[in-house]
Parts: structure tokens; C-alpha cells; sequence
């Protein structure tokens, strides 16, 4: 049996809008090491017809602001920042199977009103950080709230239930309501949460490989070797938000989808 028990720190993973990186030794399933950060996106597709206003948006972990991106443009500035999440106590460890509270939402950090997107990635790397595609994204469960967030059926290619065949790892996300910006006092508002939760299955104990090979002198030897050894799970959140005037041809033109907005606001996917 392979006994390859590794374990690695994580580091920015690149690209946009980093959620969370974790790194799981699958066969040791003690103290993990890993690194995670977050940072918050804006298409700038809609920039040009923002006229003296801000648009903006925060990723909101358990309440508390972990990354933004803001855009000015009476100085044409952006301003953002990044930081971690989901970071575990001093001295606890991840464990396979076990459900971790997580709790994430959009907070509208601009001036004017606007919709919101989140598209999340979860998949498997090796120590190098390239991806496993042949490792199920399945066996990470970010568990939705669905609460006032619409799922792209068309653009998900990830496994959204028992009898769902897609084992990709993509799922798209629209919040159904227009977000206000921040009203009298500074009051700033926010989405429901889109995940609450972070857990990896069990299942990913079962899922082995066995080898036969046979020497010179007769003798069999049987290598068996568990699929996710030595893999780390990677999870981003890609949050960005376009401006409620004109929404149908503004979300058309950003995001590249047709809805319909009622007299309330309310999104419908088309």
C-alpha cells in the first residue's frame, strides 16, 4: 500500500478572486497546513456608464468584511483588498468528513444599487498545484443555502444532486434581488448567504486503485493506492456585480445571460 503521507502550505493560488485553499493529507488526516485568501471582483464591463457614482463589493465571511473591491469614479480609482478565510483555531485540525460552519454573502460596498453574481470553482490539485481532473469535485460539498440565490443550470457543469450525472466543477449563482446601496447612518447591506457550510466526503476513503504484477519467480504482488492521496482540494469564489439601471442589457452585456426584471426588481433567469 502506498504510504505517502505529505503534507504541503498552499500558496496564493492565481487567477481572480481566491476564495479559500486548503491543503488535506487524505491518509493522515491530522494537522493540515494550508493558506487561503479572498478577493472580491467587478466586472468593469459597465464602468464607462457609471456617471459620478461608486459601485463596489464585499465578500462577507460569518459577518465579517474579508475582501473588497471598489470602484470611484470621480478619481477612476480602484480601491481592494484581500484576506483569509476560513481559518481554523489554534490547534485544530481538519478532519474528512466532518462539516465545517461557513458562511458567505455579498455586501454592496458602492453607492449605487446593483445585482450580483458569484461563481464558484472546486477541484483538486497535486502537490505542484496542477489540477486532477480524474479527482471528483463531488467530494468537496460546499453546501448552498439556495435562499434567494438562483442556480445557472445552463452554466453549472458541477454534480447539483443524487441523480445529477455533471461532475464538473463550476457552479453559477444570481441573487434574485437588486442590492441597495448603503442607506442614512452608512447602513450597508448585504446578501443571504449563498454557502454555509465546507465538508469533504468520506467517500473519498473508498476510493482506491489496485495494480497486479507478477515477478520472474511467480510471486503476485498487489499495489493498492487511495485515488486522493497526497491531493489538496481548492475551492475560489468569484463575486462580481453589475448596476441595476438598464439591468437586462446591462447583465446581457456583462455577464452574457438574459433575464427578466419584474416591477419589484426581482431577477428571473430566461
Amino acid at each position: 500500500m502506498s504510504d505517502g503521507r505529505k503534507r504541503k502550505k498552499m500558496g496564493l493560488v492565481s487567477g481572480t478572486a481566491v476564495l479559500f485553499v486548503s491543503a488535506i493529507g487524505l491518509l493522515s488526516f491530522s494537522a493540515i497546513g494550508s493558506t487561503r485568501a479572498a478577493l472580491t471582483y467587478y466586472s468593469e464591463t459597465y464602468t464607462a456608464q457609471i456617471d459620478v457614482q461608486s459601485i463596489g463589493v464585499s465578500l462577507v465571511e460569518n459577518g465579517e468584511i474579508v475582501s473588497y473591491r471598489d470602484y470611484t469614479h470621480a478619481d477612476n480609482v480602484w480601491n481592494q483588498a484581500s484576506g483569509q478565510l476560513l481559518a481554523l483555531p489554534e490547534g485544530e485540525q481538519w478532519q474528512v468528513g466532518r462539516t465545517y460552519p461557513e458562511s458567505l454573502s455579498v455586501r454592496n460596498s458602492g453607492s449605487i444599487d446593483e445585482y450580483v453574481r458569484v461563481k464558484l470553482y472546486k477541484y483538486w490539485v497535486d502537490q505542484e498545484g496542477r489540477k486532477l481532473p480524474h479527482l471528483s469535485p463531488a467530494m468537496i460539498d460546499v453546501h448552498l443555502t439556495n435562499d434567494h440565490w438562483i442556480v445557472d443550470d445552463r452554466a453549472t457543469t458541477a454534480k447539483m444532486g443524487e441523480d445529477d450525472p455533471r461532475d464538473g466543477e463550476l457552479i453559477v449563482l444570481y441573487y434574485d434581488s437588486p442590492l441597495a446601496a448603503a442607506g442614512e447612518g452608512g447602513v450597508f447591506y448585504e446578501t443571504e448567504s449563498f454557502v454555509d457550510s465546507v465538508t469533504i466526503k468520506n467517500d473519498v476513503m473508498t476510493k482506491v486503485t489496485e495494480t497486479c504484477s507478477t515477478d520472474a519467480n511467480g510471486w503476485t504482488t498487489v499495489r493498492i493506492v487511495y485515488d486522493y492521496e497526497g491531493a489538496s482540494f481548492v475551492v475560489e469564489a468569484e463575486v462580481d456585480a453589475v448596476q441595476t439601471h438598464n439591468a437586462q442589457s446591462a447583465i446581457k452585456s456583462a455577464w452574457g445571460v438574459d433575464v427578466e426584471v419584474d416591477a419589484n426588481g426581482m431577477l428571473r433567469l430566461r
